[in-house]
């Protein structure tokens, strides 16, 4: 907490001082992320509109079809990205299903694309399967702290989260595992989440941070609102914990003023998604993204 509450431009310093060290200071990766099977999903995760629990407007659909994706996948790399993900609401991937979504794997590198798939819980040799289509990274999120967890999610425990991550690790597949700020959780928490992440056996080398979309329908629609100023030290100690690893800024980057985004990008962020949808939720513009790149002199690579 030490570091965390560090006079802010001293905060500041620190994380793109250590950016600079490891990282092209105005380089920025962009991804896509595509769901191929949305709705209906058995967990009660607070924030989610997929889940079966709760009455969204999301509009439930079974697995993608592997041309329909192809598509969307040449789609997003014209238009920039350099990894594409594929996002399913599953508690976890049925055998039938993971060799479909394999083949989408292989379909998908076969572009030239990086691929990045999340399928929820893994289980015994699932992450081997997906390690031999090719998967580059792997999609777990632990949302929040520990301690915080069981207030967000009970259908499913801690310690399932971690047992996939193990999987994931041990077949040879990247971890890209972050998580939601805004959920009513404390800075302690925000804190104690990076310090889980930053102690894994292997780092994450992707880093997705989320602010909170307040979905209608949802536990967390009336949940108050993230300081940004917070939500900026957030991503600066997360770049200083984890010097190497990508750090996305995703999900709410579309209520995301310009001002924030830049602030943010200074802590150290450099990668994003690309697109108008993520998952569910709307995403920032591509053209008004393109426009504030220019602006900050940022490089897609």
């Amino acid at each position: 907490m030490e570091v965390f509450k560090l006079p802010f431009s001293d905060l500041l310093y620190e994380a793109q001082k250590i950016h600079r060290e490891n990282f092209k200071p105005n380089s920025i990766q962009i991804s896509t992320l595509l769901s191929i099977k949305t709705g209906s999903c058995p967990e009660n995760c607070s924030y989610c509109p997929q889940s079966a629990h709760y009455s969204t407007s999301v509009k439930k659909s079974s697995l993608m079809g592997i041309d329909e994706v192809i598509e969307a996948a040449k789609t997003a790399k014209d238009a920039g990205s350099t990894r594409f993900c594929m996002g399913a609401a599953w508690r976890g991937p049925r055998n039938d299903d993971l060799e479909v979504v394999c083949q989408m794997v292989r379909e998908v590198k076969a572009i030239g694309l990086e691929t990045c798939v999340t399928l929820g819980l893994l289980k015994d040799g699932q992450a081997e399967k997906l390690a031999e289509a090719g998967l580059d990274f792997y999609n777990h999120n632990i949302d929040t702290s520990p301690e915080y967890y069981e207030k967000i999610i009970t259908t499913r425990n801690f310690e399932d989260r971690i047992e996939t991550i193990q999987h994931v690790q041990d077949a040879g597949i990247k971890v890209c595992c972050g998580g939601i700020i805004g959920m009513g959780e404390t800075n302690e928490d925000r804190v104690k989440m990076l310090v889980f992440l930053a102690n894994l056996k292997i780092q994450p080398e992707s880093v997705p941070i989320n602010k909170l979309v307040k979905v209608p329908g949802t536990p967390l629609e009336g949940q108050a609102d993230v300081d940004p100023i917070d939500f900026v030290r957030v991503i600066s100690l997360a770049r200083i914990m984890m010097p190497n690893s990508y750090l996305r800024l995703s999900a709410g980057r579309e209520q995301m003023s310009e001002e924030l985004q830049s602030l943010c990008f200074l802590a150290g962020v450099n990668s994003i998604f690309y697109g108008e949808k993520l998952l569910t939720a709307n995403n920032s513009p591509l053209e008004k993204d393109k426009i504030l790149f220019e602006k900050l002199g940022l490089i897609k690579i």
